[in-house]
């Protein structure tokens, strides 16, 4: 479990599930005019593009398990046990689809591409099934791709039903095809991130001394799903907890002069979104407000490094140069910023590439990536503002817009 959730508390994850509705949530609504979901022609055109790159990077198929890159091509939602269900992208033709007997009327529900769907008894391997299907496609000589999060027994049982067969990673076709959205992702993230920016607008004023991380997660995902999110995270660290980047298990409250920082976000037909906002409850000290003001301009200047044709890594490089004439650093250390600038973003959380030091990847249209190089003071208190960014034949535009000043988080 990711520990931003871990960290949000119980309390919050039960009333999440209970779907309760904390106070003033009921008069939200969902926000007009949603983008539609992907359909059926841009995911055969994903796997089109997977296949011309399998075909220029020598691969012969690629195995993919339950999980993003599994919606990603096919469309199927299904999860991970001992019980293998599973695609096969071949580099030309129609897909294959391997499941338990039993989970073959499911498994058609949400699947949304062309494919041969083949069943195993409980009794039979799976993965011979996989084997003789790439032995009748001619395929077993070539080299199989493994998408990177595939299980090791899925690959030692492959390994062992095709004896001698070349297994290499997959990461430069799926990676090839995922990191760069399209028009209709970018309109699905967007989305997903104006309905956390509505989320902060209705929570943040709605906090009040006394309220607990649990109680402000509450309120933000109660007011995500009622605009019409389903809420992913909502990571809330108080005072001195906000120091360090995913928080601290000891109890927390709000309380007059200290840090309010929030992380969430929360997913739209699956697509993500990631924004964090830092601000005081009562007035701001004058080190808080020159902190923030610093993590401000160097959220900035991320931005403007942020070129097409910039491998990513120079983001990081440029806010750390800029933090260092600060005092803060050098490098990694604190106070400083800690963790990387930013990540990618889409269908997970956090998915290639990142904002950080030595990443060579030229930045390209497309590409999203989180922009957080947050400022953190071990036993006083951390500013973190995050938006994400997409990548435009123009350079970088925002997918929210930061916020203006300490005394308007949002």
């Amino acid at each position: 479990m990711d520990r931003r959730i871990f960290l949000t508390g119980a309390s919050a994850l039960i009333a999440a599930a209970a779907g309760s509705a904390p106070a003033g949530a009921a008069d939200l609504a969902p926000l007009p005019n949603p983008p539609p979901p992907i359909g059926r022609a841009e995911r055969e055109a994903r796997i089109a593009k997977a296949q011309r790159l399998m075909r220029e990077q020598g691969l012969s198929a690629v195995l993919i398990e339950p999980g993003a890159s599994l919606v990603y091509f096919t469309g199927l939602q299904w999860w991970r046990s001992e019980r293998l269900t599973a695609a096969v992208i071949p580099a030309e033709g129609e897909i294959l689809v391997v499941t338990p007997f039993f989970e073959e009327p499911s498994v058609r529900e949400t699947l949304g591409v062309s494919a041969q769907v083949r069943t195993w008894q409980e009794h039979e391997d799976p993965l011979a099934l996989v084997a003789g299907w790439l032995r009748e496609r001619k395929l077993a000589r070539g080299a199989i791709g493994i998408e990177e999060t595939v299980r090791y027994f899925a690959v030692e049982g492959l390994q062992r039903s095709l004896p001698g067969v070349a297994v290499r990673s997959a990461s430069g076709v799926v990676r090839g095809c995922r990191m760069i959205k399209s028009p209709a992702e970018i309109a699905l993230m967007q989305h997903a991130s104006d309905i956390t920016v509505a989320a902060y607008r209705h929570t943040v004023p709605r906090i009040e001394r006394g309220m607990t991380p649990a109680d402000i997660g509450e309120i933000m995902n109660g007011a995500t799903r009622a605009l019409g999110g389903q809420p992913e995270f909502a990571l809330i660290l108080l005072g001195e907890a906000s120091a360090y980047p995913h928080g601290s298990g000891k109890p927390q409250a709000v309380r007059d002069g200290e840090v309010v920082l929030m992380d969430c976000g929360c997913t739209f037909q699956g697509y993500q979104s990631d924004i964090s906002r830092t601000l005081v409850f009562g007035e701001p000290s004058r080190r808080q407000r020159t902190v923030w003001e610093h993590m401000h301009r160097g959220q900035q200047v991320a931005f403007e490094a942020a070129q097409l044709g910039a491998p990513a890594g120079r983001v990081d490089d440029a806010v750390r140069a800029y933090y260092a004439t600060l005092g803060y650093g050098p490098d990694y250390r604190l106070p400083g910023t800690s963790h990387r600038t930013g990540h990618g973003i889409g269908l997970d959380g956090h998915e290639p590439i990142n904002f950080v030091r030595g990443e060579q990847t030229p930045l390209a249209a497309g590409m999203c990536l989180s922009n957080e190089p947050g400022i953190y003071i071990p036993g006083e208190f951390g500013v973190r503002i995050e938006d994400c960014l997409y990548m435009t034949d123009q350079g970088p535009k925002w997918f929210s817009q930061p916020p203006a000043s300490i005394d308007r988080p949002v």
